[in-house]
């Protein structure tokens, strides 16, 4: 048994799965709305609420600002995704089909590297969408009182946040949220904004993908004039010279603040992977699909660097760094609260709009994305076959698409978004670093392969190049990222070894057997308690400080520990003794 785990899928065959009524989608995106796509992905919740932070950094955390160099941060970042956006055009020329890595992983590295990554990108997608529609409800809760339209607060909030806040501040909670309904003893405080927005998007990506795009690109143009108004605005109040003067020095914290600022902003430009995902509703995939990634991903460091520029142009860096990390989040409208004159605020809510434009842009985009590849993991066998079924007037993926609807807005209704944020970042570039991996693998194995699109100055130069950048900066994200990604990659192989193992299409071919056999369930079990453990420890104190505590009764954290160490050991025991059970069992001839 465990034969196959590491055998790649045909890409004949890949192409083969386009086949039959009841699994294809519809054809109605050009060049054009691909690339609206894309930029719909990536102006986001990235320039609207990173840019203040990334410029003034974190003294607190250790974590250097920017300053004016900024700018330079954008450019640092686009390069690093450049890489893979060139790598992604190769794949998503040769393989036209929804999935994105997923898809390119089965056909280089196997199916269970292709299980994990496709088990990754829901971080990516599901996960960076609950961040999003979060961030979301925020801003249209902040322009819904701008505009003067009460709301109440305990309708707009989490209620891990209105808790801190009542330790921090028992006046403004007060303030905020003592009008929310007590239910035995207990306020009731959700965000039903986050919920309502991911229940809307949902209702549009049903309904059809070229009506989607069509509200897409009406979205993507909406923030384009709003930057544009931004940069206008700004301008109408600072002169240039002025924010010339702002710029110097350049560089206030050295190169190791323009080096945060691009690791921070990083979380602006993820999106552009997202075109990928409907390359089975593109015309001509081939041409159109490299236009859409690389186009899309050029436009927007465009418009990155210039709103970089002026807005590091209308604050000197001394007093950029005395704003509040609530004001740093709202960056473009707390710059323009500073250089406008006293009691003019209409710019301000202008922006604020825009904001909440562009973050339904990236809820649109990514809500998009994750059906698809569900879509495409069901058609191979390794989730149920009606996780691929179409619908028949719309031509959408009805079913995963409302499930990941219930599945984003449930967790957004009550999540906070600091804990979603670093878990996109790290299962993005985990994606990125497979991707361009992919490159040299099939470009080995499948020299003959037509190829629309070419990777510049040969298979291996660029792909490594972001192979390495992708590592790097996974290697600086926080311990406790790294507990619940491996957490979460565990539990996927858990899913794996008890469902998708004896049903996967290749699986079948090579006569795997039918039903689960029980050395299969015993190891899902132990990595399932594995990952269990991995999430239940307490991330913040170490690996060394976790076990520490779990052996020295008393202690802070002793019962949590001891209990996540236990899951963690005993887990891993099962998981290997039951693989060590199905790798000595017999299995039936390789067939192929």
């Amino acid at each position: 048994m465990l034969r196959g785990l590491f055998r790649t899928k045909n890409l004949d065959d890949i192409l083969a799965a386009l086949a039959g009524p009841q699994f294809g989608l519809k054809r109605t995106l050009g060049a054009l709305n691909v690339t609206m796509i894309g930029i719909g992905g990536i102006i986001g919740a990235g320039i609207f609420a990173t840019v203040g932070s990334a410029a003034a950094g974190d003294a607190v955390a250790g974590r250097p600002g920017a300053g004016p160099s900024l700018m330079l941060s954008f450019l640092i970042t686009a390069v690093v995704c450049g890489f893979t956006a060139l790598c992604y055009a190769e794949l998503a020329s040769m393989v036209p089909i929804s999935g994105s890595a997923y898809t390119y992983s089965y056909a280089t590295m196997g199916e269970l590297i292709a299980w994990i990554i496709g088990w990754d990108l829901i971080i990516e997608y599901a996960i960076g969408n609950v961040a999003v529609a979060i961030s979301w409800a925020e801003y249209f809760h902040k322009l819904l009182l701008n505009l003067g339209i009460p709301f109440p607060h305990w309708l707009a909030a989490d209620y891990r946040s209105a808790m801190l806040l009542r330790a921090d501040d028992p006046t403004e909670y007060a303030h905020l949220f003592g009008g929310a309904p007590v239910i035995g003893g207990y306020p009731i405080i959700f965000n039903f904004l986050a919920f309502g927005i991911v229940a809307l998007i949902t209702m549009v990506l049903v309904w059809g993908i070229k009506e989607s795009a069509n509200f897409n690109a009406g979205m993507v143009i909406i923030k384009i004039l709003v930057l544009l108004f931004f940069v206008g605005v700004a301008l109408y109040f600072v002169s240039p010279s002025q924010m010339v003067t702002n710029w110097r020095p350049f560089q206030p914290q050295g190169w190791g603040g323009t080096f945060a600022g691009a690791a921070l902003v990083f979380f602006a430009y993820i999106g552009f992977d997202a075109v990928s995902t409907v390359a089975e509703e593109t015309k001509n995939p081939a041409r159109d699909l490299p236009i859409g990634i690389i186009g899309s991903l050029i436009v927007c460091t465009i418009f990155y660097v210039v709103v970089a520029a002026v807005f590091t142009g209308l604050i000197p860096f001394p007093e950029l760094q005395k704003v509040s990390s609530s004001g740093q989040a709202e960056a473009l409208t707390m710059a323009l609260d500073y250089v406008a004159p006293k009691g003019i605020t209409w710019p301000q809510t202008i922006v604020a709009f825009g904001s909440v434009v562009a973050h339904t842009a990236v809820l649109l985009v990514f809500q998009l994305g994750q059906p698809r590849i569900f879509m495409s993991m069901a058609r191979d066998g390794l989730l149920p076959s009606v996780f691929a079924t179409v619908h028949p007037k719309f031509k959408t993926p009805h079913v995963t698409t409302i499930l990941t609807g219930i599945f984003v807005g449930g967790i957004a209704a009550f999540a906070n978004i600091e804990s979603m944020l670093n878990l996109t970042n790290i299962g993005t570039l985990f994606a990125f670093l497979l991707v361009c991996i992919g490159i040299p693998i099939l470009r080995h194995k499948d020299p003959n392969r037509a190829r629309p699109f070419r990777v510049p100055f040969g298979p291996y130069l660029m792909p490594l190049l972001g192979a390495a950048s992708c590592v790097f900066l996974m290697y600086y994200l926080a311990a406790d990222t790294w507990w619940r990604f491996i957490g979460w990659l565990v539990l996927g192989l858990a899913v794996y070894l008890a469902y998708g193992y004896t049903r996967s299409a290749i699986g079948i071919k090579l006569g795997r057997p039918k039903l689960t056999p029980g050395a299969l369930k015993i190891a899902a079990l132990g990595f399932f308690a594995l990952a269990i453990g991995l999430f239940t420890v307490p991330h913040h104190i170490g690996f060394k400080g976790v076990f520490d505590a779990a052996f020295a009764s008393g202690v802070e954290n002793h019962m949590r520990s001891l209990i996540g160490v236990v899951l963690i050991g005993g887990g891993l025991l099962l998981g290997v003794v039951g693989l060590a059970m199905a790798a000595n069992s017999s299995e039936p001839a390789d067939q192929n």
